[in-house]
């Protein structure tokens, strides 16, 4: 016998689909006029030869663009070492998602510090790329540097660590990052430490279970779909790190700093061959989305 729904339930229904509408309008409509309506005007782009904004003498070249990344040793020479240089960077900042993020979160779910701590751990987001980039300046600048007058003063080292320097930039950028997003990354592990069944936790300590077993054999487990998310995050967001690496001279002398976003910056703006930055952007971007999706569909076949 089919089921009859009142008018009135009808009515309710639209109005709920309605305001959920309203909700998502704002971040839909940032969303097309930002990201979907710049990718339709600059597709074109990749198929000509244009150089810059103002290049009025366009030429349809095909595909040329999309194959000079295999032959075209000058865009070798750049592109391969920023994406060396990109992939190293991405696995140390993955170190710092969990060195900064999951250890916060343990303390808040074990510990269960609320309040001011909330606010330091989440007070380096509100800040922007760019100052952050200057504060590690003036913590680790070789000769004004605060960190370094302090271990100078207090330890006696004479050796300063300078982030401009390549070995400087290597260790202390992942550290920056990690110490920036530290709340966002907490925010991702505590959901999935507060998704853990709490009678399983209970059943371990009875069990007599170290709090090193339960981290291993409950918690880990169970936080599999939590990890996977702060991997995807990770892995485009360490992508798209810029303006840090504008605040330690990426443009000019710190070759280190010169990830793969610097690079198509330069190529986009600089350098007058826009078409061929937004190529690589592209070639670079979409095998990304592609890791994504699959590690999106591994967390689905993992939640608990």
């Amino acid at each position: 016998m089919a089921t009859t729904i009142s008018p009135h339930r009808r009515s309710l229904e639209r109005q709920r689909i309605r305001q959920d509408w309203l909700l998502l309008a704002p971040q839909l409509i940032l969303f097309i006029g930002l990201t979907l309506v710049p990718f339709a005007v600059a597709f074109p782009v990749l198929f000509t030869d244009r150089l810059s904004f103002q290049d009025t003498s366009v030429d349809y070249i095909g595909t040329a663009n999309f194959f000079r990344i295999f032959n075209d040793p000058s865009v070798q020479a750049e592109y391969f070492p920023a994406l060396w240089r990109t992939i190293r960077f991405v696995a140390l900042n993955y170190v710092m998602v969990f060195v900064f993020g999951l250890t916060l979160a343990l303390l808040i779910y074990e510990v269960g510090f609320t309040g001011w701590f909330f606010t330091i751990v989440y007070l380096p987001m509100m800040l922007s790329g760019l100052a952050t980039g200057y504060i590690a300046e003036m913590l680790f600048s070789r000769s004004t540097g605060t960190v370094n007058l302090m271990l100078r003063e207090w330890f006696g080292i004479t050796s300063p660590i300078d982030i401009k320097l390549p070995e400087g930039t290597t260790v202390l950028l992942p550290i920056l990052i990690g110490w920036r997003y530290a709340g966002f990354n907490v925010a991702i592990f505590l959901a999935g430490l507060l998704s853990i069944p709490t009678d399983t936790i209970e059943a371990a300590r009875v069990d007599g279970a170290s709090y090193w077993q339960r981290l291993w054999k409950v918690y880990f487990p169970q936080m599999i779909p939590a990890f996977i998310i702060a991997t995807i995050f990770c892995l485009i967001g360490s992508f798209g790190v810029f303006d840090e690496l504008i605040a330690l001279n990426a443009l000019s002398s710190n070759n280190e700093a010169k990830l793969l976003s610097v690079t198509f910056f330069t190529y986009a703006f600089q350098s007058q061959r826009l078409a061929l930055g937004l190529v690589l952007t592209l070639q670079t971007f979409l095998p990304l989305v592609a890791i994504a999706v699959l590690l999106q569909r591994l967390q689905r076949r993992l939640q608990y």
